[in-house]
This record gives structure tokens, sequence and C-alpha cells, in this order.
């Protein structure tokens, strides 16, 4: 595979990257947008909040959702992505996922936009704890629940660490925790559809692109406007914009180049064309071994 001119375009120049789903998906985490993803209906922070059976559902789904992810390795993409940040070239990622994958995968300058799945907070006093000890305390009072749906079927896991539950029943039974503090709503520290990011990480996300001399979008549409609003800052300022996605994006317009494709094999092409050797040997495996790219 070869993509001269996106190498040439990057070659020299100090990269910010964005990242969306597309990048994990050869770690096994199905993408909301991309050409073969499911019907997929994320819940909305309304939703949330306002309604006791949509909390319900959700940790009940997601008491199961957070394991998969939890347990999911970074592929390739993410591993070449780290591999050219200690070579220099990438100053930092900004990711719309919260799978940790980048950070999983050696990443030291990551801003997680989203909000990641392993931590919890209360909406009412502010409270965090970790995504396991939630689990502990769900598993206490819903002894044998993720035992019995695992029983009945394969687990599908969402980008968000949602999971689909077949049994309606075991729906119905699940017993949320509120905040051990002060009785307050547990949410998820992740950012819900009709939510703000939080304006301290937006600032440190446009600190990395103003510091860089070009954006690299991997495995995103940009739908969403949380991410979109990089790719128009960095076109503002006169940054070349790479956008590397299977399918169309809302930034293609912008793009001084588009390459429609996987992430993996680009970024690990990318890692073997502007990454040192000891750098790129190490992440990408580079022909071979447990890094190997297949197809």
């Amino acid at each position: 595979m070869e993509a001269p001119e996106l190498v040439n375009l990057l070659r020299g120049r100090r990269v910010a990257v964005l990242t969306g789903a597309g990048i994990s998906t050869d770690s096994g985490i199905p993408d909301y947008r991309g050409p073969d993803s499911p019907p997929s209906n994320p819940m909305t922070i309304r939703q949330f909040t306002s309604d006791p059976a949509f909390r319900q559902r959700y940790w009940a789904r997601n008491h199961l959702g957070w394991r998969h992810m939890d347990q999911t390795q970074p592929n390739a993409g993410h591993r070449a992505l780290a591999a050219l940040e200690r070579a220099g070239v990438v100053a930092g990622v900004i990711t719309q996922n919260v799978d940790l994958l980048h950070t999983k995968a050696g990443s030291s300058v990551v801003v997680d936009l989203h909000g990641t799945y392993a931590r919890v907070i209360c909406l009412d006093c502010g409270h965090t704890m970790t995504r396991a000890r939630l689990a502990e305390l769900l598993e206490a009072a819903n002894p044998g629940f993720a035992e019995r749906v695992a029983a009945l079927g394969g687990i599908a896991v969402a980008p968000d660490a949602d999971a689909v539950i077949a049994d309606p029943e075991e729906l119905r039974r699940f017993r949320i925790i509120d905040c051990p503090h002060c009785g307050g709503m547990l949410k998820p520290d992740i950012v819900y559809f009709g939510e703000s990011v939080p304006k301290d990480r937006v600032e440190h996300a446009y600190s990395l692109l103003d510091g860089a001399d070009a954006l690299l979008v991997a495995g995103s549409s940009l739908t969403v406007y949380s991410g979109y609003r990089f790719v128009r800052h960095a076109a503002a300022a006169g940054q070349p914009v790479a956008i590397i996605n299977r399918g169309p994006t809302r930034g293609d317009d912008l793009a001084t180049v588009k390459i429609d494709t996987g992430c993996s094999p680009m970024l690990a092409l990318l890692a073997d064309e502007l990454a040192t050797r000891s750098d790129r040997d190490e992440v990408v495996g580079v022909h071979g071994g447990p890094a190997h790219l297949g197809g």
C-alpha cells in the first residue's frame, strides 16, 4: 500500500492527530457510523438523567460491556501513533473515543475529548470512582447477573461500552447503585450526546493543535461537531489537513489529502516512512510477529 501524497504532506511536520471510532474497529470495537456499522442509537444525556428506566437499562448493559472494553487491546494503528509520538512526529492525540486504547498503546499526550469508560462521576456531588470499583458494588447488588446473561449468548459491545442484553426480565431485575457519598446519580465520566465537552479539555485540544504544523484525522466521519471543529480550526489557520477514513467525512472539503481506507495499515505505513527505525520496528512489527497487519 502506498500513499506518497500523504507521506509527503506530513514529512518534516509536527502533526496533531484527531481519532474517532474507526481507529478502534481492528481492536474489535465497532464503529457508530462506518459503512459496515450496525444501526445504533446512543443514549442522550436527557434520557439518562430524566428516566430511571433508561438508567437501569444503561447500567445493566454497561455492567457487561465495560469488561469487554477493559480487556480490549490496541491495534497496529494505535501503536503506530505511539511510535510517531516517540519519534517526535506526532505532537499528541485528540481522541473522540472513550476506550483508552491510545494510552494502552503508549501514547503519552492524549486528550480524551469525550472522557473514558474507566471512571464514574456523581452528577450531584462530583465524587468520582473507578469503573472497577462500581463493578464490585453492582456485582454485590446483582449476584450472578453477568454469568446468567453471558450464558444466553454472545455479548455485542458498542463504542461507548454499551452491550446488548436479550432477556428483558434480567434488565427489569437489575439494581442500580447511587453515589456512596451523597446518594446522588452516578454517570460514566463520558460526554453523552446533548452534553458539552468540558471547556478546559477543549482548550487543551486547541493548544495541542496550535502547537502543531498539520492535522491528521484517523477513523472519524467528523459528523459530531466536537471533532469537526478542530478540522475547521486547522483549515482556518492554514494548516494542512489529512484524513484517513473509510467512507466520506464532513471535513472532506477542507482536507488537503483524503485517503479512503482503514486506519491500521495506513498509520503503520506512516510509522514506517516517518518514524525512526528503532521506533517503527518496536511498534508495528514491522512485517510480522504479533503486530502483523494482515491484508
